[in-house]
């Protein structure tokens, strides 16, 4: 069984595009049991960087209004696949695609809150608290290479607020896309496990989405996990967006991760249907070619088990629970 960390089948869904990845026809020969489908509210005229180095500046913020209208037609899309929904660990099966409803950047959600509980009764589970730009509650980190994620300020007054009521209800904070500030400020306020959906090793990729060594501690220390981002970009060493690179990238981050971490906290976060992905993987049908490359480097069945799913389902049913 296979549990992924993010997708974007739903915006391509929303605009009427076909999927990239995420053919949902190929999930059960893949293994593939769902994870976090987001809800991503796009910016406008957002420019893809072209060339090494790149420094692409953060786009403005959005309107919430205009958000929040969005993020509902991005909802009724999730509604029309033809995935379960996930209100708990336990409704992850064999067999069947099971989605978290998760939100991409938290500008759906009014700075007072007013809105958040009818999004988590509604089955809201998770919520990235930025995509690459500031919004009322945190700043997201641009994307540049090589760089820092250290790029701005921490957590707002209602950044800190939102925390702490996810905190309280059970919705998962997603670290990802999140500058450094801003993580240390969810390190210090959190009192659950500190999840990264799609990030990789600053180290190996020094892309300011990837994630320091001392956050990669942060996160072990919490009992958290950090799900692999499939994205070329974010695995090359050089940085470049080239789909002629081998699964073999994927599995260098995870080697890296697991040897800093421990091979409790990694999983696979792909970005299926988001990023550029290597094209020997292509997406859900190319899932056991990754999984029998980490059988070749060396990882056994209980740790593939837990890299490939039991460590997404301890996370969830501790924060969930």
């Amino acid at each position: 069984m296979i549990i992924d960390g993010h997708n974007d089948l739903v915006l391509h869904r929303w605009r009427g595009e076909p999927t990239t990845h995420m053919d949902l026809e190929a999930a059960r020969d893949a293994g593939f049991a769902g994870g976090f489908f987001a809800l991503y509210v796009p910016s406008p005229r957002f420019p893809d960087p072209t060339a090494i180095p790149y420094a692409v500046p953060l786009p403005d913020p959005l309107d919430h209004d205009e958000a929040a209208r969005v993020a509902e037609e991005l909802f009724d899309a999730l509604c029309d696949l033809p995935v379960a929904r996930a209100l708990a660990a336990r409704d992850f099966r064999e067999g069947e695609v099971t989605a978290i409803v998760h939100m991409e950047g938290a500008e759906p959600i009014a700075s007072d809150l007013s809105n958040l509980e009818r999004w988590y009764e509604r089955g809201l589970r998770s919520i990235g608290l930025v995509w690459s730009r500031p919004n009322a509650f945190a700043e997201g980190v641009p994307f540049r290479f090589p760089a820092s994620p250290d790029t701005g300020s921490g957590l707002t007054v209602a950044g800190r607020e939102l925390v702490r009521a996810c905190n309280r209800l059970g919705i998962l904070v997603d670290l990802s896309h999140l500058n450094e500030a801003g993580f240390w400020d969810v390190q210090r306020l959190s009192d659950v496990p500190l999840v990264a959906t799609h990030s990789n090793a600053h180290s190996l990729c020094p892309a300011t989405r990837n994630l320091t060594d001392e956050q990669l501690d942060a996160v072990r220390d919490s009992g958290g996990v950090v799900g692999v981002n499939f994205a070329v970009s974010f695995l090359r060493e050089d940085g470049h967006n080239d789909a002629d690179t081998p699964i073999t990238e994927i599995v260098r981050h995870v080697d890296y991760l697991a040897e800093r971490m421990g091979v409790d906290h990694v999983a696979f976060g792909s970005d299926f249907d988001g990023a550029v992905v290597p094209e020997e993987l292509g997406g859900l049908a190319g899932l056991p070619k990754l999984v029998a490359a980490l059988g070749a480097a060396g990882y056994g069945d209980e740790a593939i088990a837990k890299i490939t799913h039991g460590n997404w389902l301890r996370v969830l049913d501790a924060t969930w629970s």
